[in-house]
């Protein structure tokens, strides 16, 4: 596919002329003004407004030119998919952003201080930092759904996590968003280099990278062989949750920028609260698998619906995936018995909660206990056929645990055309990896490893 030439024509998004609008007013510019800043027509700036027709469109440079003179990105006015020769979004993380956009809210504050980040530096590295379920991963995906940028999510369960793996995939991504030849065998340094020797007066390369603490690679270099420097109009979008200094590992040479924003941040504190009430009337006005449930519950309980936003929000503790598990929880009528402040407070006590609601403690040794552990100790994503065989127990049964009673825990994804299995989420990881240091009595994870064992060998004879 050719790259797209300066003088190619495009056109503005609907949203585009509304954002076109909203800039040259809020720079207090004419349009005859902007036109002059941009060097292009006032017919030019007209046409992208969409109050001059536009049946050809105009050509890219005159767009890069006014996101330019208006500090803003050229996908700001014309459709990230049209503006690109391709969106170059790798097919393995499609089902993964499409999933946390389906019910994304807020975060605007982030978004802008990346911007002003973006548009005050000639480079650098930008990086959310908060705990599992703040929804940092939510955040990269909406980032990179609207601008397509080029992009890698760190995956630990999936053992996506590798400096070889992260590398093959951005690699790919640039050569086929760039053209870039000769480029098959190219470090991040050397692709970079080329990429910005190509982008155009105004534009960026902007990589996003979720989930720096999830990253496997033995010590030594930056995680993921970040380089020290960067060509200018290169940044990097990262994420990660808090680790100490010894395990941040992103080294940079002086005079490169570099920025933390802590979601954690009392600064922070009431834009976090604000977003996660959007999110839950989101859910109860507007979800269509639950906005009934959550609603019928509300009125069973007799609760006004910013009582209910206003106290779940304080259960939440400002985290994305509390709710995720919580609202649809309420919804199927999993607290009918409860009231609002019986509800857990935060994502571990929901956790527990939700391990003594399926009776783990007191029917230990249970066959969804050892799905569970499992998959904690293979670590990789496996059929529910070689789940049977480690557990020893009919395939259908192994499948009923998987399909019906951890459902929203497990990610079930298609390889090779083959159904697998693997914990969703970090943060239930580190749940269950608490119950295995705990496990002093039962000692069934001597048993699950021992059945592995088993298992592997078996396979092997």
């Amino acid at each position: 596919m050719p790259t797209m030439r300066p003088s190619d024509k495009v056109q503005s998004s609907e949203a585009g002329k509304i954002k076109l609008r909203e800039f040259y007013k809020q720079a207090k510019l004419t349009i005859e003004e902007l036109a002059t800043k941009a060097n292009v027509s006032p017919d030019t700036v007209k046409r992208l407004l969409g109050t001059k027709d536009c049946p050809n469109g105009v050509e890219r440079w005159s767009v890069t030119n006014i996101a330019k003179a208006l500090g803003i990105e050229p996908t700001d006015i014309v459709d990230p998919k049209h503006w690109y020769s391709q969106d170059s979004l790798p097919p393995e993380f499609d089902s993964l952003i499409a999933e946390k956009i389906k019910t994304f809210c807020g975060r605007g504050f982030v978004f802008d201080t990346f911007q002003l980040f973006i548009t005050e530096n000639p480079h650098g590295y930008f990086t959310i930092i908060g705990d599992a379920g703040m929804g940092k991963s939510s955040i990269v995906a909406k980032y990179v759904s609207e601008h397509k940028s080029p992009c890698y999510f760190n995956i630990f369960v999936e053992r996506r996590n590798r400096p070889e793996l992260f590398l093959k995939s951005i690699r790919r991504q640039l050569i086929d968003r760039y053209q870039l030849p000769n480029s098959e065998d190219a470090d991040l340094p050397t692709l970079l280099a080329k990429v910005a020797g190509q982008l155009t007066s105004g534009e960026r390369l902007v990589i996003a990278i979720d989930a720096l603490d999830e990253v496997e690679q033995e010590q030594g270099e930056n995680l993921l062989h970040l380089p020290t420097t960067l060509p200018n109009n290169v940044y990097f979008l990262l994420t990660r949750r808090p680790y100490n200094l010894g395990k941040k590992r992103l080294t940079v040479s002086p005079g490169v920028p570099v920025k933390d924003l802590d979601l954690r941040d009392e600064k922070y504190m009431n834009f976090n609260q604000d977003d996660i009430k959007e999110y839950i009337r989101f859910f109860i006005n507007t979800d269509p698998d639950y906005k009934d449930g959550l609603r019928n519950w509300i009125q069973t309980h007799s609760i006004a619906d910013t009582t209910f936003a206003e106290q779940v929000a304080n259960k939440s503790e400002n985290n994305f995936m509390y709710l995720r598990y919580v609202l649809p929880a309420i919804a199927k009528g999993d607290y009918d018995d409860l009231s609002l402040k019986q509800l857990p407070d935060g994502l571990l006590e929901y956790y527990q909660s939700h391990w003594v609601r399926m009776k783990m403690e007191s029917k230990p040794g249970q066959l969804m206990e050892m799905v569970l552990y499992i998959l904690l100790e293979i670590a990789t994503p496996i059929p529910c056929e070689m789940i049977a065989g480690i557990a020893k127990v009919d395939e259908c049964d192994v499948k009923k645990v998987l399909e019906d009673e951890w459902v929203e825990y497990l990610k079930k994804q298609n390889l090779d055309g083959e159904i697998c299995y693997t914990i969703y989420h970090a943060s239930f990881l580190d749940f269950l990896k608490t119950k295995r240091e705990m496990d002093s009595k039962r000692r069934i994870f001597q048993e699950v490893n021992q059945r592995i064992a088993e298992y592997l060998e078996k396979g092997m004879d």
